[in-house]
């Protein structure tokens, strides 16, 4: 496989399969107007040409009726116990749910109750039990779920991938991967937030940036953990009920190990990187939405590196959603591969305790 092939159009949607001239915008409940909801997901939506925000639902009616008016799109703006009870269900086609972990569960509840294909943001819960009936929810009631990993749709991330499943590296022999950032400087500076709530968000470094390359790992190998083993560790006092690093280790199947880190209280970073029996591919920076992404390829004596077209990550997920909506392929990530993550990170905080491997069914 030459190199040139994978790296031509290289932010091409090779996941595309529907014309958005032919079919219907997939209308959305937007649930949780948080920062990253306005931030983001928001912004991503009105520029999209397959999906709109339709409704927003947020705990305040105000909030929600004076952002519903400061966004295209948007033509109902309702509190959380008016979706609960109904309000405005013809108005929407799926749901994206952005609320803290734990909440999760109760509007995919609602949302499968109602008939609507559901957009989850990651990790699916604040526990496995909680995941696993969030799962069982959407199965039963026949509705579309999807876990909200965006990089499944980045297009650095999918050519490295390319390059892995054509052997362009060898046999893939190991991953390194890391994310960090200063969550009280960058993101939010209280320390009452509910990232730092263990039941509202079940972990912390490692559920909510450990789990981008423990994902991205999983996703560049087409493969799922079978043991894990890992540290935690906490320094400053808002950390006191959650991690805020955590270093993990996963064996995949074939004696494939990856080492990976997450740190809520160290310099912004991420990266990861594949190395074979023939050769290496590394993206950096990985996972950070407003850095231009860098492709870096080796093999024998040969090295490239490759900078690739910034796309806003978020428009891509929704668009990718209502794409699999909208047309026949399957969802992929689904609950299944969300469930997966969730055993394995449960798995590494049993490992950080007991000081030993976890061996994963």
């Amino acid at each position: 496989m030459e190199l040139s092939a994978i790296l031509e159009d290289s932010c091409v949607r090779d996941w595309q399969t529907v014309d958005p001239a032919a079919v219907e915008p997939v209308r959305f409940a937007v649930i949780g107007l948080g920062w990253f909801t306005k931030g983001r997901a928001l912004p991503a939506m009105e520029r999209s040409d397959l999906c709109t925000p339709a409704v927003l639902v947020s705990g305040a009616a105000e909030k929600a009726d004076r952002i519903a008016a400061e966004t295209d799109g948007a033509t109902h703006g309702i509190t959380y116990d008016e979706f609960h009870d109904g309000v405005g269900t013809d108005a929407y086609d799926a749901v994206y749910i952005v609320t803290p972990n734990a909440l999760h569960l109760d509007y995919v509840e609602t949302a499968a109750a109602f008939g609507k294909d559901i957009l989850c943001e990651k990790p699916m819960e604040r526990d496995s039990d909680r995941a696993a009936e969030l799962h069982a929810t959407a199965a039963d009631a026949g509705v579309d779920l999807m876990i909200a990993y965006r990089m499944h749709t980045e297009p650095a991330v999918r050519r490295a991938r390319e390059l892995i499943a054509a052997g362009y590296i060898g046999e893939p022999m190991s991953v390194t991967g890391n994310m960090s950032q200063r969550l009280l400087d960058r993101i939010d500076p209280n320390p009452d937030q509910w990232r730092l709530d263990e039941w509202l968000a079940g972990g912390g470094a490692l559920f909510d940036i450990g789990i981008y390359p423990l994902n991205t790992a999983r996703f560049l190998l087409d493969a799922d953990p079978v043991a894990v083993t890992g540290n935690t560790a906490s320094t400053h006092d808002a950390f006191d009920d959650v991690d805020e690093t955590v270093s993990f280790s996963v064996e995949f199947p074939g004696d494939v190990y990856a080492q990976c880190y997450a740190s809520h209280n160290a310099r912004q970073s991420s990266g990861i990187t594949v190395t074979g029996t023939e050769g290496q591919v590394r993206i950096e920076p990985a996972f950070f939405q407003d850095q231009t992404r860098e492709l870096h390829v080796s093999r024998g004596d040969g090295r490239a590196s490759v900078t690739l077209n910034k796309v806003d990550q978020m428009h891509e997920e929704v668009d990718y959603f209502a794409d699999r909506v909208r047309g026949d392929e399957p969802i992929y990530p689904d609950g299944d591969h969300g469930l997966v993550d969730m055993h394995a990170m449960e798995a590494i905080y049993e490992a950080a305790e007991t000081d030993r491997w976890i061996t994963l069914d």
